[in-house]
Formats: structure tokens, C-alpha cells, sequence
């Protein structure tokens, strides 16, 4: 059977009258904004000459009140209009516009003045009036100003919006001052600050925008049990990262749920809660925000046509991310995977929809296609990220590691010199006195780069750095799914340690470092800080999970893999750095590059033929430094030769 639909009720008589003033009200704002500071100057001159003469003006000024009203209303309008006092939202009124109403009534005044003087009124004008209307036309707009201000930080949160979240705040600096501004003027968030915490004692007692500092960092948990809490909220991005950890670590005591506001957000010096977030692994590193010179970059990428190879690895997309951003003619991407390469073409359509993005699917060890998609192309600048990297699936895999990673290299820098373009190789620390098969082949892929530099009058850039955070296959998303899965968690070794870096941070200086004209055909190391040991990695993981290591993740230590470091480095013992124009950016001084076509010829050779004892001996020979550790060398002589492959592109 049908039934009859039925129209929702409309809205009460009262509401939609309010709606329909409200909409009056933002339509004629300026001209209300304007009678309003017109009503308040008259206002303020004539309460001047009251209070000038106790209450009762005498008549016999009354003729000179009415003459020099207009032309002191004409200023006091006139310069409100010049310093833009009409077009500000009173209720984020702040210091700004309070010296900007200071700067605008003393000019007016001063002219005001000047008028006296060349009319001849001067003489016979109460100079005092002068003075009090000046303070009392501030007192009455600035009063007004910040009182509407005041009423709507204070307005009690409307009935039905969220539940308020009581939280602190622990540091009471800048960072914190301007997160508890932005809880105050957006009480929608629901968030109600009870209090500060902070490292420096002498704070405690005081009140930040009458919100009180309740003590130390220290004596978190005696403040906790008298302020009841539901939240903490972390705000000192100035910290380091023992600070941070020692924090971190308070708070996981509390068994309270905190969050951090990063310290890159509070370089802007304007805060919001949007930006606060849950406390990453990667917040206690204590790493300063990367001070890119984006002048320079913008330079030397804006308008250019620009090739990455790997772009749908975790560099590769990144690099690919940060570059359209300045605006290339053209980019180009090179992968083998056609996943990945369509996720960030996807990403990179749907954020630059303007740009002109060209996935090309390709295996740099296919010269004619690299050299196909050149000509094509016709890049600028070419940035290779493409490579194998996992140590111990490399180690197992010798001939497609120097396949890949080796004449890959040469493949993609011989098309760079053919159509003339900046060939920027992305290394590793693993580069350094490699024991593995991995850092051999990206420290000959140095080499070959410098080589080439130096023979065909180039443009190369090596940029080297160690460990990225969050990166396909890295440590960080591996222990995260071992906790998810209830653990164990695995670390090779209790004293294991790796440099680390976020991998924006790591393509920034990437970006950074391809610029440079000092490391214009040399090798560039990325400052990594400090070694981190895996194991406290892994601790702060299960932590920040809100669990306890030991107790409810256990961690098993597994050995170190094979072709595996304890500890890795950035230089070896025969290099030296020396430092250019940005602090976290050095140059490697290694030895003097050589040619090296006959001995590559013979090592492709040996790829050919699948000689895997061969070719370790040949990356020694090519990599002196290069110590292949005791496991490999017998693997190596237990396994036969392969026979030689029916087909197998060539690569040299």
C-alpha cells in the first residue's frame, strides 16, 4: 500500500529569523564594522571634553566641539581604513591588531594636531583633550575588540558536540602557548586544558593565558593523580632526542594516551590540532627539520624535463613526490613493477593534475629500452634510485644483483651522457668497506658514475646516506607487523646499530645535494646523526604500541643475517669529508677515479657465464676494500657452476 510522504517540519519561526540576521549581519559587515568605530570616536571626543572639564563642557567651547568633530572623524576613519582595521575578524583579534589601532590613532592624532596649528585654533584649543581622546578611543575600540574575543573563547561548548577531552599539555613554551591558543578560540575540538607541565621549574605557578602550569615533567604522575586527565598532548619541538624519550617514557607510565605536534609544524609559528598526532619512532630520533633551500631546488628542477628510475620504490615515489611539487616540464618514470608505478601515477595525477607525468614500465638492465625511453623522453636531469638492496636476498643472487645494480647504472648514465643530461645516483652507507654483495655493487656503481664524470665532462652526482624510516622491506614496518601479530619481535643483534632518516628528510637533501655545484661530479654524504641500536628501536615500537617489551612482546635476538654489518659507517678509513655551504650535507674525498671499460667487460663476462665465484673475485679486484664474509666464500665453493643462460640481454 502507498503511503503518503510527508515533508520534514520546517525550521521554528526564531531560528530561521536568526539565520536570515545573521546572514544580513555577514552581508553588511563592513559597513556595521564602520558605524561602529563611528560611533565610538564621536563617543570618545565627546567624553574627552567632559572629563577635561569635570563632568560639565561650558558653553563656550561648544562651537569649537562642533568645528573640529568632522575633520578629527575624518582622520580617525581614514587611518582605521589605511592600517585595514575594517576588513579584520574580531574574534581573532591579537597583538598585531592592537598596535596597528596604536599606530593608527597616533597618526590620526598627530595630524588632528597639525590642523590646529595651521588653522589658528590651536591657541584656544584644551591641548589635554587631545591626550584623553587618544586613550579613550582606544580603550573603547580595543575594549570592544578583544572583549567579542573574550566572550567567544569563553562560550561554553553547544549541547550535542563532542565530549570534552580534559588534557595537558606538557611543555609550556611557545609551542604550547599556541596550541592552548588554538584550543581556546576552536571549542568545537572539545578539548579542555587543565594545566602545563614543563622541564623548567621556575615556570611552575605561573599561567599561560589563565591556564596554570602545574609543575615539572618530572612530577608527571603526582600532577596526573591531583588533575584528572584523559589526554596528553607533547609541544616541545625544540627537544632533543634523549629529552623526547625521556618524555615518551613518562608518559607510557601514565597509561594515558598522548600525542606529539611534530616539530616541523611549529616552524610556522602558527599551530593547530590537525596538525598534533600519535608519537612516531621517528619523533625520537631527535632530528632537526631539514632547512631546505628551496630557491635553489626550484632552480634547478622548475621547467626541466626530469627522468627517475625505481620511482615506485620508497625513494623513487618520494623523489617523484617532492619534484612535482617544483614544477618540471616533464617526469618521467621508470619501474619494472606495474603496481607501483601506477599507485604514484595515480598520486601524482590526482595531487598535480597539470603536470605531465609519463609511467613508462621498463628493467634498466635492458640497454635498448633505457636508451628507447631517452630519445623519447629527452631528460634533463636523471635521478636513479632503481636498485636491489635487501643484503641477504642479494647475497643469495649474485648475478642479478651486479646485473642490476652495476650495469643497470651503466645502462641508465650511459643514456645521461648521450642526450646530455645530470646523472644524480642514489648510494648507501653500505658502499663503505663493504662485506656484502649488495654495498660491492653500489660502491662500483660509485666508481662508474665518477668515472664517467670524469671522462666525458659531465655532470654526476653520488649522493650516499644510510637507513630510511618506514622505507618497502625496512625494519620499522616489519617490527609493526610482528606486533600486530602478537610478536615475537626479531632483531639480529642486541648490539646491532644503523643511522637512520625519514625518507622525506633523506630526498629533500637529495634534492638538495644534486644542486650543490660543490658536489658536481663527486661523492655526497648525508648527515645521519647518531647510530641507533635496533634493539631500542624495536622497544620504542612495542612502547608506542602501548604495550611493554619483554612482557607482552618478547624480543628474540636471530644473529646477524647473512653479508650483514654489526655496525654500519658513512666514510671509510681512506676518505675524508669536507663540508659545503648546508650543515647537513658534506663531500667525500675518495681516491682518484679510473677507467673502467675493460675490467667491466670482463666482469660481464663472468655475469654471462653465471661464474659466481668469478665474479665475488672480480668485485674484489674492482673494490679492493670489498671483504666478503666466511659464509658466502663457502657457499660459493660448495655450489657448481650454473650453465650459461639461452638468452641473457646484454647490459655493457
Amino acid at each position: 500500500m502507498a503511503t503518503d510522504s510527508v515533508d520534514p517540519a520546517p525550521p521554528p519561526l526564531t531560528e530561521r529569523a536568526l539565520a536570515r540576521l545573521s546572514t544580513l549581519a555577514f552581508r553588511y559587515r563592513r559597513l556595521m564594522v564602520i558605524t561602529t568605530h563611528l560611533m565610538l570616536v564621536l563617543a570618545s571626543y565627546t567624553l574627552a571634553f567632559v572629563l577635561r572639564f569635570d563632568g560639565m563642557m561650558p558653553s563656550a567651547y561648544d562651537r569649537l566641539f562642533v568645528v573640529t568633530l568632522a575633520p578629527l572623524v575624518l582622520f580617525r576613519l581614514g587611518a582605521f581604513a589605511f592600517y585595514r582595521l575594517y576588513s579584520g575578524w574580531w574574534r581573532y583579534v591579537g597583538m598585531r591588531d592592537m598596535f596597528a589601532l596604536i599606530k593608527a590613532i597616533a597618526i590620526s592624532s598627530a595630524l588632528f594636531t597639525v590642523l590646529l596649528v595651521f588653522t589658528g585654533q590651536a591657541y584656544a584649543f584644551p591641548r589635554s583633550v587631545i591626550v584623553i581622546d587618544a586613550v579613550l578611543t582606544l580603550f573603547f575600540i580595543g575594549g570592544v575588540r578583544f572583549a567579542l574575543r573574550a566572550l567567544r573563547e569563553n562560550r561554553r561548548p553547544v549541547a550535542g558536540g563532542p565530549r570534552l577531552r580534559r588534557v595537558l599539555i606538557v611543555g609550556a613554551g611557545d609551542a604550547g602557548e599556541l596550541l592552548l591558543r588554538e584550543m581556546h578560540n576552536n571549542r568545537g575540538l572539545g578539548y579542555v586544558p587543565v594545566g602545563f607541565v614543563d622541564d623548567d621549574i621556575r615556570k611552575t605557578g605561573f599561567h599561560i593565558h589563565g591556564v596554570p602550569v602545574l609543575g615539572t615533567t618530572e612530577s608527571l604522575g603526582e600532577t596526573l593523580a591531583t588533575n584528572p586527565t584523559d589526554e596528553l598532548i607533547i609541544a616541545i619541538p625544540s627537544a632533543s632526542r634523549d629529552q623526547i624519550q625521556k618524555i615518551v617514557n613518562r608518559c607510557l607510565s601514565t597509561r594515558l594516551p598522548f600525542k606529539i605536534l611534530p616539530a616541523i609544524a611549529a616552524l610556522s609559528g602558527r599551530v593547530q590540532m590537525s596538525q598534533v598526532r600519535p608519537v612516531r619512532v621517528e619523533d625520537l630520533l631527535g632530528r632537526d627539520p631539514v632547512d631546505l633551500d628551496s630557491a635553489i631546488v626550484h632552480g634547478a628542477i622548475a621547467g626541466r624535463r626530469v627522468l627517475i628510475t625505481g620511482a615506485g620504490g620508497s625513494i623513487g615515489a618520494e623523489l617523484a613526490r617532492q619534484i612535482a611539487s617544483f614544477g618540471p616540464a616533464a617526469l618521467t618514470l621508470i619501474e619494472r613493477s606495474e603496481n607501483a608505478l601506477f599507485l604514484i601515477e595515480q598520486e601524482l595525477h590526482r595531487k598535480h593534475p597539470a603536470l605531465d607525468v609519463r609511467p613508462a614500465i621498463c628493467d634498466i638492465c635492458e640497454s635498448a629500452d633505457v636508451v628507447r625511453l631517452f630519445r623519447e623522453a629527452r631528460p634533463e636531469i636523471v635521478y636513479h634510485a632503481a636498485a636491489f638492496k635487501h643484503v641477504p636476498m642479494i647475497e643469495a643472487h649474485v648475478c642479478h644483483a651486479v646485473q642490476n645494480n652495476v650495469f643497470g647504472t651503466r645502462n641508465v648514465a650511459d643514456a645521461a651522457v648521450q642526450y646530455g643530461a645530470t646523472f644524480v645516483l642514489i648510494s648507501t652507507d653500505k658502499a663503505v668497506s663493504p662485506t656484502n654483495i649488495m654495498g660491492a655493487t653500489k660502491r662500483l656503481a660509485e666508481q662508474l658514475v665518477l668515472s664517467l664524470a670524469n671522462a666525458r665532462a659531465h655532470h654526476f652526482v653520488a649522493v650516499r646516506f644510510g637507513n630510511v624510516l618506514g622505507s618497502n622491506g625496512s625494519v620499522v614496518p616489519l617490527f609493526t607487523e610482528q606486533i600486530a601479530d602478537g610478536g615475537p619481535v626479531t632483531v639480529t643483534h642486541p648490539e646491532a646499530t644503523r643511522y637512520f632518516m625519514t625518507i622525506p628528510e633523506a630526498v629533500q637533501l637529495v634534492l638538495q645535494a644534486s644542486a650543490l655545484d660543490e658536489a658536481r661530479d663527486r661523492i655526497a654524504m648525508l648527515e645521519m646523526g647518531h647510530p641507533v641500536k635496533i634493539v631500542d628501536l624495536a622497544r620504542n615500537l612495542i612502547r608506542l604500541s602501548g604495550l611493554e617489551p619483554d612482557a607482552d612482546i618478547p624480543i628474540v635476538f636471530t644473529g646477524l643475517r647473512p653479508g650483514e654489518k654489526l655496525h654500519e659507517q658513512l666514510t671509510s678509513d681512506t676518505e675524508e669529508t669536507m663540508p659545503t655551504r648546508f650543515e647537513k650535507i658534506r663531500i667525500v674525498k675518495t681516491g682518484a677515479p679510473r677507467s673502467l671499460d675493460h675490467q667491466l667487460g670482463q666482469l660481464w663476462d663472468l655475469v654471462v657465464a653465471r661464474d659466481e665465484r668469478g665474479i665475488v673475485r672480480k668485485l674484489q679486484e674492482l673494490v679492493p676494500e670489498f671483504s666478503p664474509q666466511a659464509a658466502l666464500i663457502a657457499r660459493l665453493r660448495e655450489r657448481a657452476p650454473a650453465p650459461e643462460p639461452r638468452h641473457f640481454t646484454k647490459g655493457a
